[in-house]
């Protein structure tokens, strides 16, 4: 009787640790699907969506985004995202950080050997349903950045300030 007693108390246990080791997310639920908002508080900020362009040099590709900079800011260095997906995977969403050249942002990887161009991390959470949060892991510099689903040239950037 002891051990059936010490057994369903340890399986509370677990349960509730695990329960608390889930993300709370209170706050307002985005208006649309599918894209990404920096959360500030109990507001959502609406990410600036675009298309990257690509151009093929020899060696790389060169990305580029209209615009010297997002529409979208944050003075946060480790901002907070949130996201109802449905129709992609949260998982593959990469987050780089952008140059600013001649009047665009742009980004450029190699197409062989090593780039050393990595994403940064982020930890991604489910919250409930198909409400994701995603969180900055390392501190962010000041800088245009892009959030995009890996092998899509669809762009969700804003400007750390």
């Amino acid at each position: 009787m002891r051990s059936a007693w010490s057994a369903a108390l340890a399986a509370a246990l677990i349960f509730s640790a695990t329960a608390l080791a889930q993300p709370k997310y209170s706050g307002p639920k985005p208006p649309k699907q599918d894209i990404p908002y920096l959360v500030e508080g109990d507001t959502l900020v609406s990410m600036d969506v675009a298309t990257a362009t690509r151009q093929e040099r020899k060696d790389d590709a060169l990305y580029t985004i209209p615009g010297q900079a997002s529409i979208a800011k944050t003075p946060l260095a480790s901002p907070v995202f949130v996201i109802d997906a449905a129709k992609f995977d949260v998982a593959k969403l990469q987050l780089f950080h952008l140059e600013i050249k001649n009047g665009h942002r742009e980004i450029t990887f190699r197409k062989k050997g090593k780039s050393g161009l990595q994403p940064i991390t982020m930890s991604v959470s489910l919250v409930s349903g198909t409400l994701y949060r995603l969180e900055v892991v390392p501190g962010l510099e000041n800088g245009e950045y892009s959030l995009s689903p890996e092998g899509s040239d669809q762009v969700f950037c804003f400007t750390v300030f």
